[in-house]
């Protein structure tokens, strides 16, 4: 069964710094959706949210996964992930010296991924040969664009049901953008993921999403039901165009 994410409501800040403000939004099954905003806007406050990383001050984060709903909020992050939640963070974050093999072997430890560890890995050599090339060399010493093809293989060895992404195009070329962002379409695709992706690279995200919506200052300040609507909305032409 398909899995779903939805956020009601949600106040999130760092001590006395309010982030973000009843922010709302769905990601339904199968779904692509692109949280767009330019930095600063709150995109990577939300995820951490999502993963338990930083704890809401009031709202609701329910994932739905075969059939079954779950409260997000007040769980620890191994809990979420457990649930078949995984994010490839801002930054890639890998263990730099670990080897590459290590650095995959480390996203199987949850239970449900353990007993398909080592048909996950023989999809990411597939799906990701230069990964698999590169298995007995140290994780820091790839290019950014390889770190990042890691960072998502990482994130499929724990066998996801919802995959958050944050930020998949910093600090790479644009030639490695494209295809980085092709690779989460067929990721999508072939896994029947359900996807949330937060990137500011508006350009690339809309190629691949189902819709999107638009975080300005912490709220939600557009939600587009198509990418042909966030195509055509002021808010991106002034923010991404610097027209309007």
């Amino acid at each position: 069964m398909a899995s779903s994410l939805t956020i009601s409501g949600l106040h999130a800040g760092y001590g006395s710094v309010r982030v973000l403000e009843d922010v709302s939004l769905t990601v339904g099954p199968g779904e692509t959706v692109a949280l767009l905003g330019t930095n600063g806007n709150g995109k990577s406050t939300l995820i951490k949210c999502i993963m338990g990383i930083l704890r809401p001050q009031a709202g609701s984060i329910v994932a739905e996964i075969d059939g079954v709903r779950h409260e997000l909020t007040g769980m620890g992050t191994e809990a979420i992930v457990d649930l078949g939640i995984a994010l490839v963070p801002e930054g890639r974050r890998l263990f730099p010296m670990l080897t590459v093999e290590e650095n995959l072997m480390l996203g199987a430890f949850r239970a449900a991924a353990r007993s398909e560890i080592k048909r996950n890995f023989d999809f990411c050599c597939e799906t990701f040969p230069r990964v698999a090339e590169r298995r007995r060399q140290l994780a820091g010493s790839l290019s950014g664009g390889e770190q990042q093809m890691l960072a998502l293989a990482r994130a499929l060895m724990t066998a996801p049901r919802i995959l958050l992404i944050d930020e998949p195009s910093v600090g790479l070329a644009p030639i490695l953008v494209a295809r980085i962002i092709d690779t989460i379409r067929m990721l999508k695709e072939t896994h029947a993921l359900t996807v949330l992706m937060s990137e500011q690279n508006f350009n690339q995200a809309i190629r691949i999403a189902d819709r999107g919506y638009v975080i300005v200052h912490g709220r939600i300040a557009f939600e587009g039901r198509s990418a042909e609507e966030l195509n055509n909305n002021d808010l991106i032409r002034q923010f991404y165009f610097g027209l309007g």
